[in-house]
């Protein structure tokens, strides 16, 4: 499949042919969101575009009408919320790349989105967060013994202790860790909030038990690989060879399950960084210091705080 949006292009024949070639593809590269999302718009801008073939309607630009007969087609197959409005979000990207007007700004379009919200009543589905004390539990149980449980006992320590989207550890190499007395340094060449490849770093520092330190254990990863550069995490053959295949993030996830059990993934990694870090007393900005996010009201979102006694002020009362 296709990752990219294909757009029909207006002539313009006072501009030189290589300049709006470089205009086009800077235009699309700044209207450009990550690489998953970027997959995931591609999908759904096919599926649109097959949809209004189907039915004899034009894809760009398309009528309101052909709009909001596709989402109510979503809707009423059962399609999630958030798979709707993706969808949605793809057309309007689809459009504003041709530089049109997208049919997903016409009030109707918003109301129709709004009650197919209201009626399906769907909360967002989070990462769930699990306890420190069960995490530790579940490193201090992995087999260390073998080439996958020294990879994976470093691959959720360090995507715990750093905040790791699971696409942030699928693209790392080796040549972004810096090691020193002090710890780790990780420098991110771009993330999902980081299109435009600003330098971007984490810190992993030492934990005093061997067996539970991000460091020590992603060191003793490394000497199996035994080289200099490449990615960090690779695929193993059931016979414990080393591929130099990159770990894709679905299967990081389903590392992340197997370990700590089906109602978790690995964004519980990051979600469950935010919120021990807030039970331990971390203010807003050291925590945003290390996921990355922007804003506080974007912390307060990943908290999981779902235990009432947890994080609760009714017990500084002083009485």
């Amino acid at each position: 499949m296709s990752t990219t949006i294909a757009i029909p292009q207006t002539p313009a024949a006072q501009v030189p042919a290589h300049l709006l070639e470089s205009s086009t593809r800077y235009v699309e590269s700044g209207l450009r969101g990550a690489a998953n999302t970027i997959r995931a718009y591609a999908g759904d801008w096919q599926r649109f575009t097959a949809w209004c073939a189907l039915h004899g309607l034009a894809s760009l630009p398309a009528p309101v009408e052909a709009l909001a007969g596709f989402l109510t087609e979503l809707a009423d197959a059962g399609k999630k919320v958030a798979t709707i409005q993706r969808h949605a979000a793809a057309i309007a990207k689809a459009h504003e790349l041709a530089g049109l007007d997208s049919p997903t700004a016409d009030k109707k379009v918003k109301v129709l989105l709004k009650g197919i919200a209201r009626e399906k009543k769907t909360r967002i589905k989070q990462a769930a967060a699990f306890s420190l004390a069960s995490f530790k539990r579940t490193i201090r149980a992995i087999d260390v013994t073998t080439p996958t449980g020294l990879r994976n006992r470093a691959l959720l320590l360090l995507g715990f202790t750093g905040a790791f989207r699971r696409s942030e550890l699928e693209a790392l190499n080796i040549e972004d860790l810096a090691f020193d007395e002090e710890g780790l340094v990780v420098s991110l060449d771009k993330s999902k909030t980081n299109q435009l490849g600003q330098a971007e770093e984490k810190a992993i520092f030492y934990s005093p038990d061997p067996a539970l330190c991000p460091i020590r254990s992603l060191q003793a990863w490394l000497r199996v690989l035994d080289r200099d550069t490449g990615c960090v995490f690779v695929s193993l053959r059931k016979n414990q060879h080393l591929t130099t295949r990159r770990m894709t993030t679905k299967y990081i996830n389903l590392i992340a399950q197997h370990y700590l059990g089906l109602q978790y993934t690995a964004h519980s990694l990051r979600a469950s960084f935010v919120t021990v870090s807030k039970l331990n007393g971390a203010d807003d900005s050291k925590v945003m210091n290390q996921t990355k996010h922007k804003t506080s009201a974007m912390i307060r979102r990943y908290t999981r705080l779902d235990n009432v006694r947890q994080h609760n002020s009714a017990k500084e009362l002083g009485l």
